[in-house]
Order: C-alpha cells, then structure tokens, then sequence
C-alpha cells in the first residue's frame, strides 16, 4: 500500500491545471493574471504537441518549402530563377530554430514567473478532489484537464512490424526521404505531403475516403489539382490491405477492384485520426465520465460527473485546433472563476489547412446548408478577378459564402493564398450575426485579397439590382432632371 503523502508536500491552490498545451497554458496564464494560485502539472515538454511536433514545425517546414519553391519561381517576375537544392539538414536546423524561438513564452520559467506552481511530472487523480504528482499531494477548488491528443494508429495488418513515423517523429528526420507513403488525406497529412514533395521526395497520399472529407469538396479539388500538378501521387479512396517490409523501407499493399496494388517507399508516414490522452490520468478514481471521444462535459466544459472538473482541447472531444483550445480556455476561467454561463458551442469555429494554395472554412458547406435550410444563396468571388492576386501571379482559388435568401450568413470558404487569414472575416461575421449587406458595405485597402471577400458580398446585390420597381424609380427620376 503507498504510504500516504507528507503533509508538506500537500499543495491547496485555487485551481490545477494537467497538461501544458496551448489550452493548459490558457488557463494557467489567465488565472494567475487574476491572482488566483494555480499549480500547472506537465510531463512531457511545455507547449505540447502544438509547439514542438504540430502546428509550429509543419509551418515551418511548410514555409521553407515554399519559398524553395518561389526562389525557382523568380523568373516570373523578370529575376533571375534559380534551381536551387535545398540542404535538408539546413531546413532541419531552421525547424528547429523556429520551435527554439518561440517556446520562451511557453516556458517552465515564464510560467513560474507569472506565479505559476510548475510541477512537471506525471499527474493522476487519486479521489475526485485530488491529484498526486512528482512527489505532491495537490487538493485543488477546480481541476482543468488539458492533456491533448496523440496519434491514433489505424488497426491494419503488418503495421507493427515496419518502422513508421507520425508527427511527434517526423521531425525528428535529419535525412530527406528518398519516397514517402503518407496514410491520411486530412491537414496534418497534406501539408506534409506537400512539403517534403517541394523538398525532393517522391510522395503518395492514400485516403480511405475523401480529402479533407470535412471541407466542402468544391475547395477541396482545387487544392487535390495543385498538388498532382506537383507531383503528388493521390489516391481516395484507398483500400490498404496490409503494411510489409521492403528491404529498407516498406511495401503497402492496396486492395482495388483489378485486384491488388502496392506502393514502395522508404519511408511511411501515418497521419490519420488523434485520440485524446486520457489514460493513466485515474479519471475513474476521480468519478470523471469519458469515452474515447474525450471527456463527457456540458455546455460549459464541465465534466458531466465531477463539478470540480473542467477540459479544454482536444481532450474535450471538440474541435481539434489550437484556436478552439484557447478558445474553451476562456470559458473555463469564466465558468470556474465567475459561475458565468458561456456556452463552448456559441462561438463560431474556423478551420484552415495550411496546404498551398491554403483551404479555410467557417460554419456551414454548402452541402450542410442544404440540408437545413430551403432556401440557401451561393456567392462567389475568384481571385483571377483580384488585382493583389494579379500581381503576386497567384491566382489560384476563389471566396465562397452561403448564405439565406435574407442575407444571414451561414457559412463561407476560401481556397487560395492566406485563405487561413481571410477566413476570419466571414468568422466575425456569423459571430455577431452580420449580414451579407454589412459586408458589402465595408471598405477595405486596395490592393488587397480581402477585395475578394467584399465582392463576393456584393454579389449578393445583384437580384436587386434587377428589381423592375428599382429600374422603373430610375427612369422616374432621370425624368425629373
């Protein structure tokens, strides 16, 4: 039987947060603001997997492959092009420089200097009022469970017997690979995909089902078109059978309706669906409902068993992006600080896949409108028509928004460069409820991408400017001089 901790080692702050990740950080940085003591328990690296094998070094690796790509490009603009090579233990290095770069402000030491009580060890609840870890008894008013999520791999045959990497090992290649096999057609495995295809290696992407299978397929082609356009092998749809050795590298084998195919590479890459870390936390002991979707919580984020216990990120079963998790970081602080009532689900989510051209969306596709509304208005505006997209030469992609006949936006998506900043117009808008028309009525800089958005808005004047009664008040008036 473990002997039960020493009274010194007993901690009582006001609030426990468990995992260090974006939503962790959050809430920890947000209480301690307000005063309020809090004990932030880590075991891994701070910052999560956001900083150190997500978000940040696939853009980074992202970002240098592109500008491999417009330094070879230079010629359109009467340069001198260049066929640069690129230096992958360079790119590596620059990777890495970037994490470097920002996790000070995701640091055990800017935390503690904030008041934070930092406690990196393994945490698990004991009781439902209780957490032990590295060596402390923590007896705490609120408990925030912000643990993230890791990969899930998918139950196929022979994967246990062949060397694979996931995002929290792909970064760590200081080597190009020769040939890539990418499982998984969501963001994480395009933008990677694309990537290391600008980079030199021969890639394909296999899809069970769709690209991007939650984004309007509309947008979605046009991104499918650029990257076999660049050389990616695509193949939706994609029935693996069985994963194999293959001298060095690995054999895939696919089950097709001519009967079996394979792909060989050096190197395979799964990037399909995440599970939210919850084993080992003690969430039984601690009364805390779950299932392999996250913890079962309320509109609030509270856990729906243990009103001590609140999540954030993907350890909520939500949306899995570090905005979202921010986002919920703040309903929490509300909810466990103030007892003010926020619902999660109330604020508009936008998702963004930083492929190039990049894919973004809010609210609902247009095949969801469908679903729920009768009477639904497609507006459109491509950048071929934008005079900033002119003259970067990059007129790839087009705005589209739903919305009712009345003008109420539903949902919009744009596909094209910085698709991922654009989007938080239409964002805004369905967060306040704006109108099409109070779109169309803003002014913006020219020369900008954001004109497009602006005149997709006013696409939706064009019935009325067509009304007979309108033409006919005209003509009344040129009459009267």
């Amino acid at each position: 039987m473990r002997a039960p901790a020493s009274k010194a080692s007993v901690l009582r702050p006001d609030l426990c947060v468990v995992g260090a990740g974006p939503g962790g950080l959050s809430v920890a940085a947000g209480a301690a603001a307000l005063g309020v003591s809090v004990v932030l328990i880590e075991k891994g690296a701070m910052g999560g997997d956001c900083l150190n094998s997500g978000c940040v070094p696939s853009k980074a690796l992202a970002i240098a492959a592109r500008n491999l790509v417009g330094t070879r490009q230079a010629s359109r603009f009467g340069l001198s092009g260049s066929e640069a090579e690129p230096d992958f233990r360079a790119v590596h290095r620059g990777v890495g420089d970037v994490v470097a770069a920002i996790a000070p402000g995701d640091s055990q030491a800017r935390f503690e200097a904030l008041g934070v009580k930092v406690v990196r060890a393994h945490g698990r609840f004991t009781a439902p009022d209780r957490i032990e870890a590295g060596g402390f008894l923590i007896k705490a008013r609120r408990f925030v469970v912000a643990t993230g999520s890791s990969p899930s791999v998918p139950p196929i045959e022979g994967l246990d017997l062949v060397r694979y990497l996931t995002n929290e090992t792909v970064f760590g290649l200081d080597a190009l690979p020769q040939s890539l096999i990418v499982l998984g057609g969501g963001a994480a495995g395009l933008e990677l995909a694309q990537a290391f295809r600008r980079l030199g290696s021969d890639v394909a992407v296999l899809e069970p089902q769709q690209l991007l299978r939650h984004e309007d397929p509309e947008l979605v082609r046009i991104v499918s078109m650029c990257l076999v356009a660049e050389g990616v092998e695509v193949r939706e749809g994609a029935t693996i059978e069985r994963v194999e050795p293959r001298g060095a590298g690995v054999r895939v084998v696919l089950r097709g309706a001519a009967g079996p195919d394979a792909l060989d590479a050096s190197h395979l890459l799964v990037a399909t669906d995440r599970k939210p870390n919850l084993d080992g936390l003690g969430l039984e002991a601690a009364d805390v409902a779950f299932d392999k979707t996250g913890v079962r919580v309320d509109a609030q984020l509270r856990s729906l068993s243990n009103r001590r216990v609140y999540t954030v990120g993907d350890a909520a079963g939500g949306p899995q992006f570090t905005h979202a998790a921010n986002h919920q970081a703040g309903i929490v602080l509300r909810a466990a600080l103030f007892r003010l009532r926020t619902r999660a689900a109330a604020a508009p989510v936008p998702r963004a896949a930083y492929t190039d051209p990049e894919i973004a969306s809010v609210g609902l596709t247009e095949a969801e409108a469908r679903q729920r509304h009768r009477d639904v208005r497609i507006l459109r505006a491509g950048f071929a028509e934008n005079d900033r997209a002119r003259i970067e030469l990059d007129t790839t992609g087009h705005v589209k928004v739903i919305a009712t006949a009345r003008g109420d936006v539903l949902g919009a998506g744009i596909v094209g460069a910085n698709a991922g900043e654009l989007i938080s117009l239409w964002t805004l808008a369905i967060a306040k409820r704006l109108k099409v028309s109070d779109v169309a009525g803003l002014v913006v800089p020219y020369p900008t991408r954001s004109e497009a958005s602006r005149r997709a808005a006013l696409a939706s004047l064009g019935p009325s400017l067509r009304n007979p009664w309108l033409r006919r008040m005209l003509g009344i008036l040129r009459r009267l001089g």
